[in-house]
């Protein structure tokens, strides 16, 4: 590579990042096996091809990681969801993330007939709903997808920041 290719890519590179706010990079916050298998969940429950978009296409995971992640964000809550996670993948012997569709379905409704796999469960779709129904500001319902397939829009004023800073 010579110098003058070496610069311009520099250039495009420091004028890109600048552009993007740092928010728009999404970095992981909960531990990376956790995060994956959340994922898994939340593309079962929200899968591709149906009349409403996939958890992968309104970015699901980014907006309950991102979530879960805000100081304001009750502690309790963000506990029950890795303890979930964790004891799924305890109760499935680290192997969910291998299973196809057929055995997916099969360990979740079986882990819904425990007193923690229901709740925690019903958790990640209140979660879910809300990263396919909020503000794309916040991670979710990216190209406002989610409002699209309700034919609706968010509401007015739309939020300018985030989160109020406490």
């Amino acid at each position: 590579m010579n110098r003058r290719v070496f610069l311009s890519l520099s250039a495009v590179t420091t004028t890109t990042t600048l552009l993007y706010p740092t928010e728009s990079f999404h970095t992981h916050q909960l531990p990376k096996d956790i995060y994956q298998l959340i994922e898994r969940v939340q593309e079962h429950l929200f899968p591709d091809g149906s009349v409403i978009p996939s958890a992968k296409d309104f970015a699901a995971t980014v907006f309950l990681d991102g979530t879960l992640s805000h100081p304001s964000f009750d502690k309790d809550i963000k506990a029950f969801v890795i303890e979930g996670a964790e004891s799924l993948q305890e109760r499935e012997d680290y192997m969910f993330l291998t299973y196809d569709e057929a055995r997916r379905e099969k360990a979740l409704r079986a882990f819904e007939e425990t007193s923690k796999g229901s709740g925690w469960l019903n958790r990640i779709m209140i979660l879910t709903l809300e990263g396919m129904l909020s503000d794309p500001l916040y991670g979710g319902n990216s190209g406002e997808s989610g409002w699209q397939a309700l034919g609706t829009r968010g509401g007015d004023p739309r939020p300018t920041v985030r989160y109020v800073e406490l």
